[in-house]
């Protein structure tokens, strides 16, 4: 009889064909995860003018989403940690797919709210529980660059949303966009037959047996016997529970992950519900102003990627403080006035350091926290986070109805990002463990569940 260790052999494995599947699986999700989003600051200037919102207005129905994202992260990251985390992403993607869909037959603003609400609660619910499936199947020496590859896929598909608004809104309108949100539904019986249940999960629920064949895909080496026991770290074969949040010195870290998560959500919904219509204010036409959201995402994109090669090798929590600097001037910089490519580059620079920064984070929490409360440690990071996302859309709209000049917008949406940076480093200071990347758990012996 062999006790398996199945954190080691999924630490150690190599790259394979399994692991591309999930990463391409998780990637899409996320991809038209990101497009949902995005969507709003897309067909913002074109919905103010149809339905003569004020500024205060869109930025509360800009919120919607927001709110919804919110519960969403509250609810369904814990209940992934409880039912699974196959059954819990499907759900996710038919409710923020299907009521994207539903967005684009809304003919009043309380009906598009209503949408975007519900349609709110399946993006922020998908996102801690793709994010903890792909941690948990990454090896440990590419974990961080592969999290940071699939969550990169937000910013494709805000890439996505406003190519598609700058060809369809002009012929066919602001609804055109929300109908392409039906790709994800025609795809999901792919998806369920594709995307892997967690092992940590079925070694929990005594499904040993579909564990084990799992285990031999994303660790080929492993040859299963009938006698197998699968070891888990103690702690996680027990109940998932939000006060196991603050357990084993954990208290202040969780705080200061939360923290962050609101600093950077606000920068990321101020900037992504407002950009356009702050350049649009600024002279420039409705396609160069969702020129600007486009470049925002594709430098979020190498952001991503390349911060999370950089936390391979010196650590999460070491960019993330770099990123939330680095995003504060940036931000301020757009204070002043440049010139066209410079801008570009300052927007660029802002996108990989406010959305790659948030990408980044979901990878250092979902490290942080043993796999027992993986899910519900990151949907509670997002759901707090949540709360600073739907203020960004609430400041930007105030700031643009005072009618100040637009530089004092930039300068007030660079402000979360030095809180943010002292966040990071009381977290990096107090963190348990801190000889680790981003670890707050000390080593624990294994824990066997029988087969």
């Amino acid at each position: 009889m062999r006790t398996i260790d199945v954190s080691a052999l999924l630490d150690g494995a190599r790259f394979n064909a399994f692991h591309a599947r999930v990463l391409f699986w998780c990637a899409l999700i996320i991809i038209f995860d990101g497009y949902d989003l995005v969507i709003y600051g897309v067909v913002l200037p074109a919905l103010m003018q149809t339905w003569g919102l004020s500024a205060l207005q869109a930025g509360l129905l800009g919120s919607c989403a927001l709110v919804g994202m919110m519960f969403g992260a509250l609810f369904f990251g814990p209940l992934s940690d409880r039912i699974g985390r196959r059954k819990t992403i499907m759900t996710c993607v038919v409710l923020f797919s299907g009521f994207t869909v539903v967005n684009g037959f809304a003919r009043t603003p309380e009906e598009f709210a209503i949408c975007r609400f519900i349609a709110g609660l399946g993006i922020g619910g998908v996102m801690p529980n793709v994010v903890a499936l792909m941690n948990e199947y990454a090896p440990k020496k590419i974990r961080s660059t592969l999290v940071a590859v699939m969550f990169s896929g937000y910013s494709v598909g805000g890439m996505l949303s406003a190519g598609l608004g700058m060809a369809l809104i002009p012929h066919w309108g602001w609804q055109a966009v929300f109908f392409v949100a039906v790709v994800p539904l025609l795809v999901l019986p792919l998806l369920v037959r594709q995307l892997p249940e967690s092992i940590n999960f079925l070694v929990r629920q005594g499904k040993v047996g579909m564990a084990r064949e799992l285990l031999e895909k994303a660790a080929p080496d492993y040859q299963p016997r009938a006698d197998d026991q699968l070891g888990l770290a103690q702690g996680q074969a027990g109940k998932a529970a939000i006060a196991q949040l603050f357990h084993d010195g954990r208290t202040l870290s969780t705080l200061m992950l939360w923290v962050a998560f609101f600093c950077c959500l606000l920068m990321v919904y101020a900037l992504s519900s407002w950009l356009p219509k702050l350049m649009n204010a600024a002279g420039y036409g409705l396609n160069s102003s969702l020129a600007f959201l486009l470049v925002l995402n594709f430098g979020a994109i190498f952001g991503a990627i390349g911060g999370g090669w950089l936390g391979d090798r010196i650590g999460l929590g070491r960019v993330l403080f770099a990123f939330f600097a680095l995003g504060a001037l940036s931000l301020s910089l757009l204070a002043l006035k440049s010139p066209l490519p410079v801008l570009y580059l300052l927007i660029g620079v802002a996108g990989a350091c406010t959305i790659g920064t948030q990408i980044l984070a979901n990878a250092c929490a979902v490290q942080f926290y043993p796999a027992h409360i993986r899910s519900t440690g990151l949907g509670w990071a997002m759901g707090i986070g949540r709360i600073g996302a739907i203020i960004g859309p609430l400041l930007g709209g105030a700031l643009h109805a005072a009618q100040l000049p637009i530089q004092a917008s930039f300068l007030a949406f660079a402000l979360p990002g030095l809180i943010g940076a002292a966040a990071i480093l009381v977290f990096l200071w107090h963190r348990p463990g801190r000889g680790g990347m981003v670890s707050g758990a000390a080593e624990k012996p294994l824990e066997s569940v029988a087969g």
